[in-house]
């Protein structure tokens, strides 16, 4: 079957795109000395775990313990789960996982990992535990310094829990302009005196794990983190490439659709809106950058979206767009449009050469 027959509106992956991009990041950590534990909430697929896996990842990275349910299907030996685990019923799905892999939790309060320990021990499993910090984003971890050796502390006194290291998300360091070289110089010294205060404290830090999709190739700067976690880096969207990560050429997703009117002159829908695409807006833009890139023409503008109606301004076009026309659109976000579709086809060329179902989406729990 050739992609222009795929029934839309269909998810569709460029293999030799992807694999281009798993390969990149594969060599990068391998040639930097960094262990690759990428995040599986961008393919939500363990058929495409396994690929990373295969090309050496240390282990996989998961939000929810759902997710971790999931990526068992892909085999791995390493999960860490990068979001505290709140209560009972999902603490009793944790260690059941932790009888299948080795489970790490990165966490922020002695609250979550007092419940973390009971569970573990309750279950006779050992799970790791790494301690959040927070360099900037303003979303979890504890503030560097006494709160974190506190922290620290107090997992190391836990049963049933051994301490790991540290993690953090420098999701503040978007883009890869001057500022943002300033920022990860910032960084790369904050994280050293974070390593170095435990250490004084008489805790190593055999992990310390942190890297972004943004900053991904730029993650040897921060010298004292061994492991990074990307995971928009396997597809890439429209938000990587605005923030100079990659190109739009490294963007390996694309939602494909059929123009259904042309009603209205200077306008077309296509049968995508809310349901089928991410909400968000371009990194830095205005809204009349609109929701994706159009592949079939760059000025045209999606402009706006109802649940199944996406509407494209084309006043600015040379192509003229009929009715039952095919377009390929590159979503701003692609992790949350994944989490949209039941199946992604994969692709080389125009032929499609297989699909995978989306286990992971709506694994919320």
């Amino acid at each position: 079957m050739l992609v222009w027959e795929l029934d839309t509106p269909a998810l569709v992956v460029d293999l030799d795109i992807m694999e281009q991009n798993l390969r990149r990041a594969a060599e990068y950590a391998a040639a930097h000395d960094l262990r690759l534990r990428p995040h599986t909430k961008t393919h939500k697929s363990p058929e495409l775990a396994q690929r990373q896996l295969a090309l050496g990842a240390a282990g996989l990275t998961v939000a929810k313990v759902g997710e971790a349910e999931v990526m068992l299907g892909a085999g791995p030996a390493d999960l860490l789960l990068a979001y505290p685990v709140i209560g009972a019923a999902k603490l009793r799905r944790l260690v059941k996982v932790a009888r299948s892999a080795r489970v790490t939790v990165a966490l922020d309060s002695l609250t979550t990992a007092t419940e973390l320990s009971d569970a573990a021990r309750d279950a006779a499993v050992s799970l790791g535990v790494l301690a959040e910090v927070d360099v900037g984003v303003g979303r979890v971890g504890v503030t560097p310094g006494r709160e974190l050796r506190d922290l620290v502390r107090g997992l190391a006194s836990l049963p049933g829990l051994e301490f790991e290291g540290i993690a953090f998300y420098p999701g503040h360091i978007r883009r890869l302009d001057e500022a943002g070289m300033k920022a990860l110089d910032v960084l790369d010294r904050l994280v050293h005196s974070i390593v170095a205060d435990l250490r004084r404290d008489g805790f190593e830090a055999p992990i310390v794990s942190g890297g972004s999709t943004p900053a991904l190739y730029h993650s040897h700067r921060v010298t004292a983190m061994n492991e990074i976690r990307p995971g928009t880096y396997i597809f890439n969207d429209r938000n990587t490439a605005a923030c100079g990560a990659c190109d739009a050429s490294d963007c390996a997703a694309f939602v494909l659709a059929t123009v259904v009117s042309t009603a209205r002159p200077g306008q077309i829908i296509i049968d995508g809106g809310s349901k089928t695409f991410s909400s968000d807006r371009l990194a830095g833009a205005g809204d009349e950058a609109g929701y994706g890139l159009v592949l079939e023409d760059p000025r045209a503008v999606f402009v706006k979206m109802n649940e199944e109606h996406g509407f494209v301004d084309v006043r600015a076009c040379d192509t003229h767009f009929r009715i039952g026309d095919r377009v390929r659109v590159i979503p701003n976000h692609v992790c949350t449009a994944v989490n949209l579709h039941e199946t992604m086809y994969g692709i080389r060329g125009e032929e499609v050469v297989a699909e995978w179902r989306v286990e992971a989406r709506g694994k919320l729990q």
